[in-house]
């Protein structure tokens, strides 16, 4: 019974969560709502997260517990919000869980050698990344989310599109020299 409960809950809050990722736009010609696609990942694997954020991965990732992959994670390629290529570049590593009116109920850490940011516009929103970062992209964003390690940036062009403001890095934040 109780494993039942718990299976159920987590289906409640896997559709609470995917719900919040979905902004409601999406109608169609006569103003009812369409079926909206959204490819995300949403796991406590190891390697299901490094697939979810490799070049071939989905535009977002959270994690529903704590997570450690051995080594360094590459973020790779370029997605867009919610898969619609209309809309804007960005991708998302959510490291939390959320109730269905989007009030955040936990928080996870994703530990990791380094990760490699090689993806535009990629966003860290809660949770704790614990490792270093080294971001190869324009638009970097900590939202709410903690990194342990250091934050360097290959230029300095990328390091001045980033948006730090919002999270804590608790080692250097730096230009690769």
């Amino acid at each position: 019974m109780k494993k039942k409960l718990a299976a159920g809950a987590a289906v409640v809050a896997l559709g609470g969560f995917l719900a919040a990722c979905d902004n409601g736009a999406d109608t169609d010609d006569n103003g009812d709502n369409g079926d909206a696609v959204t490819a995300a990942s949403i796991t406590d694997d190891a390697s299901e997260v490094e697939a979810s954020l490799s070049a071939d991965g989905n535009w977002i990732t959270a994690i529903t517990a704590d997570v450690t992959i051995d080594g360094d994670l590459t973020v790779a390629g370029t997605f867009y919000d919610k898969d619609d290529e209309d809309g804007d570049v960005y991708r998302k590593l959510a490291l939390y869980d959320q109730d269905e009116d989007r009030n955040v109920t936990n928080e996870y850490t994703l530990s990791v050698g380094t990760m490699i940011v090689e993806s535009p516009n990629f966003r860290i929103q809660e949770g704790t990344v614990d490792g270093d970062v080294y971001v190869e992209e324009d638009g970097f964003e900590l939202s709410n989310a903690t990194v342990t390690g250091d934050v360097t940036f290959a230029s300095q062009e990328f390091m001045d599109s980033a948006l730090l403001d919002e999270g804590t890095v608790e080692g250097e934040v730096s230009v690769d020299e």
